[in-house]
């Protein structure tokens, strides 16, 4: 048989979307494996995957499933719990290259969530590198021009340098001791003796080769650690707590730019080419998304999965999916429309910004995770006052939370952030003017927090 013309849609599944890296190759040689993914309301999904799938492909495959709008944040994290640390796994990494390093019974799991900060730091270097921590190994040893920096991170050829106080967890102790560090393309060191980057007095930690660097969930009451920025490095086949290399910085900054200088030295080019390819490939097709391009049809429906190689079935399948899934949505609408007949005040509920019952740490928490970059937010309930909602903000890597008052005039209600100056008829409308207009917050509104069910 004939592979599918490439004039019809490759879409479908009787339930889901498989990527792929060459269609006959998924076809006849690669075996499928199942994983399980969970989301941040720590729902879950297990799908069969090809054994070289990339976390990108995975990615792609629930936005699809899950009609998520693709702006590039979306991000398949590693978490290992009984170690209490996670991190991004990167675009082009192999999903099972990372399960093939987790033991039997550690629990380790994939999260699939937003993170706006992946790639920020190549629109926004000045925002992830403070110019008292960046310098160059030259001649000279100048400070580095903000302009070329990520440029310089970028060639092998030249030598940018990190360094800074970090509080490190002494081995086989439980107390942190603050000493400098220096991050170079050759490794980790700290200086025993003050400041001097002298090579006498400079101690190699990790290198990154086989290393990858993690965030702590839980810095202070997992570790004892002094603050809860704490990252650690850890080898890539070593899950024991002893084997992390555990480091705390004394703000988020801080920690952000080591973490972020760590992936740079370890992927460097790679990471720049992961940041760059989605937005290439929509410019050369921009009548196809990068998810058509990549899929082959899979029928999930049944006890056993297979490969629709019929294009005619695929199209039917397809058509018939796609039907299914706009008769749902067309009745969730209407039971929207008679809702907010019933109660204007309740539009806010369906939009994917409002979280309602959450909690201050449990808004930080949620901002946090799906990256600290200007203009990350969410609406929520206050939780002090029943009437009035909050919004929580990301503005240079701080969260802070603004109160939405009720303000009631002849008989109508309005709210507002600024004491009732400027007055909205309903948190949407609030919403929209400051995703257009500053106003009283320190940035406007441009990345909401999103959750999904998987």
């Amino acid at each position: 048989s004939q592979p599918p013309s490439s004039a019809l849609p490759i879409y479908l599944t009787g339930s889901f979307l498989l990527p792929k890296a060459s269609y006959w190759f998924h076809l006849f040689s690669t075996v499928l494996q199942v994983i399980k993914v969970y989301s941040e309301d720590n729902t879950s999904r297990a799908v069969e995957v090809p054994s070289d799938i990339t976390a990108r492909d995975i990615c792609q495959l629930f936005i699809l499933k899950n009609h998520c709008i693709d702006d590039h944040s979306w991000t398949l994290f590693e978490q290992i719990p009984h170690l209490s640390i996670e991190r991004t796994i990167e675009d082009h990494e192999s999903v099972m290259e990372v399960q093939s390093g987790w033991e039997m019974d550690s629990h380790c799991c994939l999260y699939f969530r937003k993170n706006y900060a992946k790639y920020e730091f190549f629109k926004k270097p000045l925002d992830f590198f403070p110019e008292h921590m960046v310098s160059i190994s030259s001649e000279t040893n100048g400070i580095m021009n903000h302009s070329q920096l990520i440029q310089t991170f970028l060639s092998s050829s030249s030598c940018p340098e990190i360094h800074g106080f970090l509080h490190a967890k002494e081995h086989g102790r439980k107390s942190w001791k603050k000493f400098y560090f220096v991050l170079r393309r050759s490794g980790l060191y700290f200086s025993n003796k003050g400041t001097s980057k002298e090579p006498r007095h400079l101690q190699f930690i990790a290198e990154f080769s086989d290393s990858d660097v993690y965030t702590l969930l839980s810095a202070k009451k997992v570790y004892g650690a002094p603050t809860d920025y704490g990252f650690s490095v850890k080898a890539s086949k070593l899950n024991s707590a002893r084997d992390l290399k555990l480091l705390c910085a004394d703000d988020e900054q801080t920690r952000t730019c080591w973490v972020t200088a760590m992936r740079l030295f370890k992927y460097g080019m790679q990471l720049y080419q992961n940041f760059v390819q989605p937005h290439q490939k929509q410019k050369s097709s921009p009548m196809r998304s990068i998810s058509e391009n990549s899929l082959v049809a899979m029928d999930f429906s049944g006890h056993k999965s297979r490969v629709i190689e019929n294009p005619s079935e695929a199209l039917s399948v397809a058509v018939e999916e796609g039907l299914s899934w706009r008769s749902k949505n067309l009745m969730i609408l209407l039971l929207s429309d008679i809702r907010i007949s019933l109660s204007s005040l309740a539009i806010h509920v369906a939009q994917p910004w409002f979280h309602s019952k959450l909690s201050r740490d449990e808004a930080q928490k949620l901002i946090t995770q799906q990256g600290l970059i200007d203009g990350v937010f969410l609406v929520r309930d206050s939780q002090s006052n029943p009437r009035t909602f909050v919004l929580s903000l990301c503005h240079t890597q701080k969260i802070k939370h603004f109160q939405i008052v009720p303000v009631e005039e002849n008989g109508e209600l309005f709210y507002s952030l600024d004491d009732g100056h400027t007055r909205f008829t309903d948190l949407l409308q609030l919403v929209e003017f400051y995703q257009l207009n500053r106003g009283v917050l320190p940035c406007k509104l441009k990345h909401h927090c999103a959750r999904i069910t998987l």
